[in-house]
C-alpha cells in the first residue's frame, strides 16, 4: 500500500518519465517540501517502487488502483438557460474562443491519457454523434432528460461507474483539470471570496466533505467536474437503485442524492486555482468571458433579430428563458432600453399549426388594438418577435372590471369584419381525439360513451340555432391576458385562432379560468352589454358544456398516450357532464 506522499512522488515520476529528474523539480511538481520528497524517494527504493528516478513494474503496480479508468461526459440537457442559442445547438457544442467546448474538454481528457470516454445524450442528440468519429468517444442516449433530472445520465450508466470521472459538457478549463491517476473520491472546486449564490462546501480534516449550504460567504464552492473511485461508485449505485424510481427523486441532481447520503461517502475537495474552471449560467455570462462570442456565433435567431430590429448582434444582451409553453420556446432579450419577446417554435409545431392564420390573426388583433405587443412573425419558419411587457400581471377573473374588459374585447374581435382561412369545430375536434383514444383500445371509461352521445345530440341543437360564426381566438381564457403597469389589457396567443361559432370563446373562458355559474352569467352579460335572451344563453351555455367536453376526450387521449394532465382532466370533465343535462334540458324542453 502506498500513502498520500508516496501516491503524489510515484504519479510526478510517471508523468515527468526522465531518470536524471532532480528532487526539486519533483517538489515543484507535487508541492512538497524538499525533504518530505528525499524521505518519501528513500521509502519508495526501499519498497522498490523507484529506481534512479524511475518507476519500476512495482512502482506502475503499486499505482494501478487509483488509475482512472474512464471518463463520463453529460450532454442531455435542455440547458434553458441559455436561450435563445440552446433553441438551435446544445450548449455544450458551442465554440469559445476558438474552441468547441465538449471538444476542448475530450482533448484534455485524452491528454491525461483518458480515453474509454462516454458522452450521454438526450436534448438534440444527433448534434453530438459526430464525435464517436472524431474522437472515438461513445455515445449513449438517456430517454428521459426531458422529464427527470441529471440523475437519470448517471441511470444509463451505471454500469460504467468505476474510477471515473463525472464531467459536463459545458465546462471550460484554461488549464487541463485532468490526470491519469486519482488519490481518492473528490469535486472540483474553487474558493470564491464574499457572499455567493452557489453550492458551497465545508470540510474536516483531509479535506473530507462534511456539509453543503447553497449560498454562503467565502467559502469553496462546488465548480466542473467530480471524480468516483471504486467505492464511491459502487455505494452511490446501490443507492441510486434504490431510490431511481420513487416519486421524489426524478427532480433531484445526482450531487443531491449524494447530499442525501453525505455521511455515507468519502468524497472530498479538490481545489484548482481561480480562472481555471468556467462554468457559463446565461450568455451574458459567456460573452463577458469571451467578448467576440455574440459577434462570431452562428445563429439563425440572432440574425432574425438584428434583420427586424436593424441591431447588430452585440447590441443584444440580457436573454434569459421564459415560462415555456407546450408547443413553443420564448426568451426574454433587449436591445438599448427596449425589451422583448422571441418565441421559437417548438418541434412539429410546423404540422399542428397553421402559421399563416396566425400571422394573419395577429396583424388583425394588433389593427383592432387587442395585441399592441405583436411586432413580426416569420409563418414560413413559425419564430415571432413581441414586445416584452415587465411587471405583466394575468387578468383577474374576480375582478368584475376586468372581466368586464375581458368580455368587450371579446366582443370586439367577433364583431370585426375579419375572416381566416382556418376554422375550429369543439365538436370535430373532439372526435378527432376520440379516434386517437380508441386506437390505445377499447374506451372504457365508466360514462365516457353517454356523455359523447349527449354531446352528438347537443351539438345538432346548438348548429341549429344558426348563430353566425366569425373569428374567434379558440385559447382564449385568464392567463393569455396581460395587463401592463399602466393597466392596459392585451389578448395573446394566437396561434389556434380561426373562424368558428361566435361562443367559441365563451365556453373556453368558462372552462379554462374555472368560472362559477354567477361569474359566467356576469360574463355573458358583460359581452352582451345586456342581459341575454334565452336562446343566446342557452346557446353560449351549450358552449361551455361542448369546450369541456372536446377538452376531456384530448385529456382522456393525452394520459392514453403516456402524458400527465393531472387536474385538468377533472376540470374539463366537470364542466362537461356537470352542465350536459341541464343544457340539453333547456332545448328539449322548449321543443315538448
Amino acid at each position: 500500500m502506498v500513502n498520500l506522499n508516496d501516491f503524489k512522488v510515484l504519479c510526478a515520476l510517471d508523468e515527468l518519465n526522465n531518470p536524471s529528474v532532480s528532487q526539486r523539480v519533483i517538489a515543484q511538481h507535487t508541492a512538497l517540501s524538499l525533504g518530505t520528497v528525499n524521505a518519501t524517494l528513500a521509502r519508495c527504493r526501499k519498497k522498490e517502487y523507484v529506481d534512479a528516478n524511475c518507476l519500476t513494474e512495482k512502482g506502475r503496480a503499486a499505482l494501478k488502483p487509483y488509475q482512472v479508468d474512464n471518463a463520463i461526459i453529460m450532454a442531455a440537457g435542455l440547458s434553458s438557460r441559455f436561450a435563445p442559442i440552446s433553441y438551435e445547438k446544445p450548449k455544450g457544442l458551442l465554440k469559445v474562443k476558438g474552441d468547441v467546448l465538449i471538444e476542448r474538454q475530450i482533448k484534455q481528457l485524452h491528454e491525461a491519457g483518458i480515453k474509454d470516454i462516454t458522452v450521454v445524450v438526450g436534448y438534440k442528440m444527433e448534434y453530438f454523434f459526430y464525435l464517436a468519429d472524431k474522437y472515438g468517444v461513445k455515445c449513449v442516449a438517456n430517454p428521459d432528460y426531458a422529464t427527470r433530472n441529471n440523475n437519470s445520465t448517471l441511470w444509463v450508466v451505471r454500469n460504467q461507474l468505476r474510477n471515473t470521472y463525472i464531467c459536463s459538457s459545458d465546462i471550460y478549463y484554461t488549464e487541463n483539470p485532468f490526470s491519469k491517476y486519482a488519490w481518492c473520491a473528490y469535486y472540483a472546486s474553487q474558493h470564491v471570496d464574499g457572499q455567493t449564490d452557489e453550492w458551497c462546501m465545508e470540510t474536516t480534516s483531509g479535506n473530507r466533505i462534511a456539509k453543503i449550504t447553497i449560498g454562503g460567504s467565502d467559502a469553496d464552492i462546488m465548480l466542473g467536474h467530480a471524480y468516483f473511485d471504486q467505492a464511491f461508485s459502487k455505494h452511490f449505485v446501490e443507492i441510486l437503485e434504490r431510490e431511481y424510481q420513487l416519486p421524489e427523486t426524478a427532480g433531484k441532481l445526482w450531487e443531491s442524492i449524494y447530499f442525501d447520503h453525505l455521511k455515507e461517502f468519502d468524497m472530498r475537495v479538490r481545489r484548482y486555482d481561480a480562472g481555471c474552471i468556467y462554468e457559463f449560467d446565461s450568455l451574458d455570462q459567456l460573452r463577458m468571458f469571451d467578448p467576440q462570442f455574440i459577434e462570431n456565433v452562428d445563429s439563425a435567431v440572432l440574425d432574425n433579430i438584428t434583420s427586424v430590429l436593424g441591431c447588430k448582434k452585440s447590441d443584444i444582451r440580457d436573454f434569459y428563458p421564459l415560462k415555456q409553453g407546450i408547443t413553443n420556446l420564448s426568451c426574454h432579450f433587449s436591445v438599448g432600453n427596449a425589451e422583448y419577446v422571441y418565441r421559437h417554435p417548438g418541434v412539429g409545431t410546423d404540422k399542428m399549426l397553421d402559421r399563416q392564420a396566425e400571422l394573419a390573426a395577429l396583424q388583425m388583433a394588433r389593427d383592432l388594438g387587442l395585441d399592441e405587443t405583436f411586432l413580426y412573425e416569420d409563418a414560413q419558419a413559425g419564430w415571432k418577435i413581441s414586445r416584452f411587457v415587465p411587471h405583466a400581471r394575468n387578468l383577474d377573473v374576480h375582478d368584475e372590471s376586468q372581466l368586464a374588459r375581458a368580455m368587450h374585447m371579446c366582443r370586439r374581435l367577433h364583431d370585426s369584419a375579419g375572416t381566416l382561412a382556418r376554422s375550429f369545430d369543439f365538436y370535430e375536434e373532439g372526435k378527432k381525439y376520440e379516434q386517437l383514444l380508441a386506437s390505445h383500445g377499447p374506451i372504457d371509461v365508466p360514462g365516457y360513451h353517454d356523455l359523447a352521445q349527449k354531446a352528438a345530440r347537443l351539438k345538432q341543437y346548438a348548429d341549429a340555432d344558426g348563430f353566425p360564426h366569425c373569428v374567434n381566438h379558440n385559447d382564449f381564457f385568464h392567463l393569455n391576458f396581460i395587463l401592463d403597469d399602466d393597466d392596459r389589457l392585451f389578448l395573446i396567443d394566437w396561434e389556434y385562432a380561426g373562424m368558428a361559432d361566435c361562443a367559441n370563446d365563451f365556453g373556453t373562458f368558462v372552462v379554462c379560468s374555472e368560472l362559477s355559474d354567477d361569474q359566467a352569467e356576469r360574463a355573458l352579460e358583460y359581452y352582451f352589454d345586456r342581459p341575454p335572451t334565452f336562446e343566446e344563453r342557452r346557446h353560449f351555455w351549450a358552449y361551455v358544456v361542448l369546450a369541456g367536453w372536446c377538452w376531456y376526450v384530448w385529456a382522456l387521449a393525452r394520459q392514453a398516450e403516456g402524458d400527465h394532465v393531472d387536474e385538468w382532466l377533472f376540470v374539463y370533465w366537470r364542466y362537461a357532464d356537470s352542465y350536459m343535462n341541464r343544457v340539453l334540458g333547456w332545448y328539449e324542453d322548449a321543443q315538448n
